[in-house]
């Protein structure tokens, strides 16, 4: 039997086979992915087919996938996992880590230049900006979905979460235009600035990791803040700090490969 959205979360339902807009985002997101670095390439003096294309993609999506799974579950919900590790392959009942994603997508990317005989800071200029707008489509399953919402707000834009109490920040939609900002000020960054390998990654994470700590304020914490002695944060904002760390020193080895 076929059916379309036959839940909030479900795009459709072929017998017991379930579609989620979720996966819908990340397969929206990687066709993307594919059509632009083809285009992007030529800002970083490279000439790859698209089958090499093809190839890389290929292992960037099982980094995110294997990577944000495993961040999942080692950075949110090692207990659970420990004792239900079987669950840990259940994905189509949600629990991916961005932050997982990224470390995925790098161990991915240098297993599959292997091969191909480009810098993997050239390459890594090219895909974030691909990488910030798979990140706002993800963003866009999540608020279809209606999770990630916000802290209690008065202001006119506040969302109704049914079964919560009260309007809501739409903290979803906060981030798909960070990722927007991010993947726009990445373009120009690449398009329009002196060629030097490594800086445009390095400005995606420096904003990727300003940004989503700011918006983590108002987001509602499914799991408890960790205390750090100065202040609490969040899990999310506790790992965007290493994310913050290595974009900046990254814009400086950069501007030292560049003298």
């Amino acid at each position: 039997m076929l059916s379309f959205f036959p839940s909030r979360a479900v795009f459709l339902e072929v017998g017991g086979f379930s579609v989620h807009w979720y996966g819908i985002m990340y397969l929206c997101a990687f066709i993307l992915a594919f059509f632009l670095v083809q285009r992007l390439q030529r800002h970083r003096d490279m000439n790859l087919s698209s089958d090499e294309w093809a190839s890389i993609l290929s292992w960037a999506i099982i980094g995110v996938l294997v990577g944000g799974r495993i961040g999942y579950v080692l950075f949110y919900e090692p207990i659970h996992f420990l004792t239900r590790p079987w669950e840990i392959f259940a994905v189509w009942q949600g629990g991916m880590s961005s932050h997982g994603g990224f470390i995925g997508v790098c161990v991915a990317l240098l297993w599959a230049l292997r091969k191909v005989n480009v810098s993997i800071m050239a390459l890594a200029d090219i895909v974030v900006v691909p990488i910030a707008i798979g990140l706002a489509l993800g963003r866009l399953g999540n608020f279809i979905n209606l999770e990630l919402y916000g802290s209690a707000t008065s202001l006119p834009w506040g969302i109704a979460i049914p079964g919560v109490e009260g309007l809501r920040h739409p903290t979803q939609l906060y981030a798909i235009a960070k990722d927007l900002l991010i993947a726009g000020v990445c373009f120009w960054h690449l398009t329009r600035t002196p060629f030097i390998a490594g800086r445009t990654c390095a400005l995606f994470l420096i904003l990727y990791g300003i940004l989503r700590f700011l918006i983590e304020f108002l987001r509602v914490q499914q799991y408890s803040f960790l205390d750090i002695g100065v202040m609490q944060l969040s899990r999310g904002q506790l790992l965007t700090i290493p994310v913050i760390i290595a974009g900046v020193l990254l814009w400086q080895w950069s501007a030292k490969q560049s003298r």
